[in-house]
């Protein structure tokens, strides 16, 4: 469990960063909250890899997660566009990222066999 909320708050961090990353261009000072987050979203992954989740699994749902959530608040932060064809690709998204988890616990359910 709490791989998952370091997990959690990778993405957050992630997230944060790449907003900031915008309002950075107007608020040079943002730049400290730019690097801060994205070396806290490094460091919490890391630490996610060294509980055990894999490197697919965790990096899958950090960035995809990440590309969704910033995608989606910089829709209502920024005022950027979101388009019919965006939303399609962010259902594609998620649909990748849930078929990338299910398919790690298929392969953990497999018994290993012995020669």
């Amino acid at each position: 469990m709490r791989k998952w909320l370091l997990l959690a708050a990778a993405i957050v961090c992630e997230v944060t960063a790449s907003l900031s990353l915008k309002a950075a261009l107007d608020r040079p000072v943002l730049y400290l909250v730019v690097a801060a987050g994205f070396t806290a979203a490094f460091a919490l992954l890391a630490a996610v890899l060294r509980r055990g989740m894999g490197i697919g699994v965790a990096y899958g749902i950090w960035s995809a997660t990440g590309v969704v959530l910033t995608t989606t608040l910089s829709s209502v932060i920024y005022d950027e566009s979101l388009t019919g064809l965006m939303g399609i690709g962010i259902a594609l998204i998620i649909a990748g990222v849930l078929l990338v988890e299910l398919g790690s616990h298929e392969i953990d359910a497999v018994p290993e066999t012995t020669s």
